[in-house]
C-alpha cells in the first residue's frame, strides 16, 4: 500500500515510519477474521485494514477527525492480526505511531485528555494505586456485587525464600500486579528458588512503559524505559542472567525496548541488550530441567488462557499449557484462543461496553468443559476475567507453587 505523504509530514520521522509500515499491507483482509473488534461490530473501520486506511488518510491529507480517534481507540492492540497477516505487517507499531500523530492532528476534548492523564498517573504509580486499592478492599464487603467483584480481595502472603543461589535474575515487580496480586511474584520467587535461581528486584525500576505507550504518551513511555534500563543495568553488569516478568503485558513491552529506543544514541545499545536478555517467566521455566522439580499437582481441571501479549506479542501461544502438562497438571479444551479477553491495559476502563462483550465471549470459550480453575499469564487478564468468572482465575505460577507446597 503506497502512501503519498502530505507536506505537513515530509520531515516527520514518525510519519515516515508509519508510511513505511503501511506499505507492507496488501489489502488481503485476512486480518478481519481474527480481529476481535471487527467481529464485535462488523464495521471495517474497527478492523486492522480499516484503521490502516484511516492512518493513511491522515498521512496523505494532513487532517483527521474525531472519528479516526474513535476507531483507533477501539483497537485493543492485541496483535492477533499480526499473527494472521501473510505479509508481515507490523500493525501494532503502525497503530502506536498513528495514535501519537493523532494527538496533534486532532486534539482530544479536555475531559478525554484529563481522564487519560489520570489513568497514566494512577496506574503507573504502585504506591498510589496500592493505597487506593487498600481503601477499596476495606469497603469491598459492603459494595454491590458488580463493583465488589471488580476489586481483588486482599492477598494472604506466605514467607519468601532467603537468597541462596549463585544464579540470579531480575524481576519486574509491576505496577498494578505488585499491589493487586503480590502472590504472583512471591510464587515465582519460591518456584525459581526450587530450581536454583534467586529473583532480585531493582529498587529504582518502575512502570515498563506500556500504559503511557498505549495511551499515545510516547515520550513518557520512553522515559519509563530509560529509567528501567538505568535501574537494571548495574545488576546485569554484576551477573544477573536475565530480566523476567510474570505479567506478559509488561514482558511484551520490554521485548520492544530495542525498537522503540533504536534512535536514542545514549540508550539504543543498552535497550537492545535489555530486550535480548528479557524472558517471560514461562520461558525461564521452559529453559530449565523440570525433572527435579518436586511438584504434586492437585486434582483441578484447568482452562488455560494465553494472553494476547504472550500469544501474539511474544509468539508463545502454547507456552503455559505445555509447561503445565509437562508438570503433570490436567488441562481442558478451550475455544477461540487467539481472541482477546477485552482487558488490554486501560481498554476495559475506556471502552467498558465492548470490553464486557469480549469478556463474555472469552469466558464462554474458556469454560466449555467446565474447568475448576482458569489460569492466565497477565495481571490485566486475570482481573478482567476474575470479575465475572464462576470459577477462580489465577496466575499459572501460583498453581505450580501450590504443588510445591503440597510436597513440604
Amino acid at each position: 500500500m503506497y502512501v503519498d505523504l502530505h507536506t505537513r509530514y515530509q520531515d516527520d520521522a514518525q510519519a515516515k515510519e508509519a508510511a513505511e509500515l503501511i506499505s507492507a499491507c496488501v489489502h488481503c483482509g485476512f486480518c478481519l477474521a481474527t480481529c476481535p473488534t471487527y467481529l464485535d461490530s462488523r464495521d471495517e473501520r474497527d478492523s486492522p485494514r480499516g484503521r490502516i486506511y484511516l492512518v493513511k488518510q491522515l498521512l496523505e491529507t494532513g487532517e483527521a477527525s474525531k472519528q479516526t480517534h474513535t476507531h483507533l481507540d477501539r483497537c485493543l492492540t492485541c496483535r492477533s492480526c499480526e499473527t494472521t497477516c501473510p505479509s508481515g505487517m507490523q500493525y501494532g507499531a503502525m497503530a502506536g505511531l498513528g495514535r501519537e500523530l493523532m494527538e496533534t492532528a486532532a486534539p482530544r476534548a479536555p475531559f478525554s485528555r484529563w481522564l487519560r492523564r489520570l489513568l497514566r498517573e494512577f496506574l503507573t504509580r504502585p504506591e498510589v494505586f496500592s493505597r487506593l486499592l487498600g481503601i477499596g478492599q476495606w469497603f469491598r464487603p459492603y459494595l454491590p456485587a458488580a463493583l465488589r467483584n471488580s476489586i481483588p480481595a486482599a492477598t494472604v502472603r506466605r514467607p519468601l525464600p532467603l537468597p541462596a543461589h549463585q544464579r540470579k535474575m531480575i524481576v519486574l515487580e509491576g505496577c498494578v500486579q505488585s499491589a493487586a496480586t503480590p502472590a504472583t511474584n512471591d510464587a515465582a520467587r519460591r518456584v525459581l528458588s526450587a530450581l536454583g535461581i534467586d529473583l532480585v528486584s531493582a529498587p529504582n525500576a518502575g512502570c515498563c512503559g506500556a500504559v503511557n505507550h498505549h495511551l499515545a504518551a510516547g515520550e513518557a513511555a520512553l522515559d519509563n524505559m530509560r529509567a528501567n534500563i538505568d535501574a537494571w543495568w548495574p545488576l546485569l553488569e554484576s551477573g544477573a542472567e536475565a530480566i523476567i516478568a510474570s505479567a506478559s503485558g509488561c514482558g511484551s513491552m520490554i521485548a520492544e525496548y530495542r525498537e522503540l529506543l533504536v534512535n536514542d544514541p545514549a540508550y539504543a545499545d543498552k535497550a537492545r541488550v535489555i530486550s535480548e536478555r528479557f524472558r517471560d517467566l514461562g520461558q525461564v521455566l521452559a529453559e530449565q530441567d523440570l525433572g527435579g522439580l518436586a511438584a504434586v499437582p492437585g486434582p483441578q481441571r484447568i482452562a488455560v488462557h494465553s494472553p494476547c501479549t504472550l500469544s501474539h506479542g511474544l509468539g508463545e501461544p502454547e507456552l503455559v499449557e505445555s509447561l503445565l502438562k509437562e508438570l503433570g497438571f490436567e488441562t481442558v479444551s478451550t475455544q477461540d484462543n487467539h481472541l482477546c479477553c477485552g482487558s488490554a491495559g486501560t481498554y476495559s476502563l475506556l471502552q467498558p461496553a465492548r470490553s464486557k462483550r469480549l469478556r463474555q465471549r472469552k469466558l464462554a470459550a474458556l469454560t466449555i468443559e467446565q474447568p475448576d480453575v482458569i489460569v492466565t499469564a497477565n495481571i490485566g487478564c486475570q482481573l478482567q476475567l476474575g470479575a465475572k468468572a464462576a470459577v477462580p482465575v489465577r496466575h499459572w505460577i501460583e498453581l505450580v507453587d501450590d504443588a510445591l507446597v503440597a510436597v513440604e
